[in-house]
């Protein structure tokens, strides 16, 4: 394979596009994660890889910047579009032409448009773009909800729930609720950085445990529901240092806040729901705070 990625780089960009859903650029990792897409339905893989290829070139021909195309910057965006709208919608022309021009295409824009503005917003353009097309789908009724439906899962049958929870929570960044395609996921993430995978699988049970405390349905925290978005935070943040552990704890620990709290009141029902929302704003609070600290730390070791 690696011979066949130097002679094609279009196809490590893609690959790698995708390994970016979860902040990794390895294209072993990108094709795991199409791998286990495939598990859970044709559907995820087919929408991710077309409007990852679909963003990825038209960032080359607007030719924006030649080594965020080579990473995959610009493509995890519009993969994350596709798997949703591939999840959320009955797969008609019409949704397969919205993952070509909303999800690789307009996602593109908007996200080269903060990096122009030096803003660090990681999948905010996915939610922004998915938030909008769920509420004009929904308001002018274009488009029927997906017959994909969501595994029935009974709690009291399930022997080691919080353990497969952690797994699933890396599944569910990509809508997989099959345990096979979640850890196949686990997996791309581990042979690209062993640390963020062992990070976010702590991060996903601290998630399945908290979320449990706070009351929340079981079946939804068996499947991962609740653990995606820490899994996410734990990935940005992780890292050998003794301080990356301290990190990861505060901002998984305030992503998961954001999750139940936009959950229990169902603030997002509007718009298609959560998504990433919460590992954004969670990330973006723990970024801050990380700053003032780094400050703080400065001025102290300076006087």
């Amino acid at each position: 394979m690696q011979k066949i990625l130097k002679k094609a780089p279009f196809i490590d960009e893609v690959l790698k596009g995708i390994s970016q859903i979860l902040l990794q650029e390895n294209p072993w990792t990108g094709f795991l994660f199409l791998l286990g897409m495939l598990i859970g339905h044709w559907s995820y893989a087919a929408s991710a890889l077309l409007a990852t290829i679909v963003g990825t070139l038209f960032a080359r021909i607007i030719k924006l910047d030649p080594l965020l195309i080579k990473k995959g910057v610009y493509g995890y965006n519009p993969a994350l579009v596709g798997i949703t709208l591939t999840f959320l919608f009955d797969k008609t022309f019409i949704v397969w032409g919205l993952v070509v021009g909303v999800g690789g295409i307009l996602t593109v824009l908007i996200h080269h448009y903060f990096i122009l503005k030096k803003i660090t917003v990681f999948t905010f353009p996915y939610i922004l773009v998915a938030w909008v097309s769920y509420l004009l789908i929904d308001q002018f009724k274009l488009l029927e909800p997906s017959t994909i439906q969501r595994m029935s899962i009974d709690a009291s049958t399930i022997k080691y729930g919080d353990y497969f929870a952690a797994i699933g929570g890396f599944g569910e960044v990509i809508f997989q609720e099959n345990i096979v395609a979640s850890f196949i996921i686990f997996l791309g993430v581990y042979i690209s950085k062993p640390i963020a995978a062992l990070y976010g699988l702590i991060a996903s049970l601290l998630a399945t445990l908290l979320s449990q405390v706070f009351g929340q349905s079981a079946e939804l925290v068996y499947v991962g529901l609740f653990g995606f978005n820490a899994v996410l935070t734990a990935i940005v943040f992780s890292g050998t240092e003794k301080e990356n552990g301290l990190w990861v704890l505060i901002g998984a620990t305030i992503t998961i806040c954001i999750n139940i709290f936009l959950v229990d009141f169902n603030l997002l029902k509007h718009v298609g729901g959560t998504f990433t929302f919460p590992f954004v704003a969670g990330t973006w609070i723990t970024l801050w705070l990380k700053s003032k600290v780094s400050l703080f730390t400065l001025k102290t070791n300076y006087f």
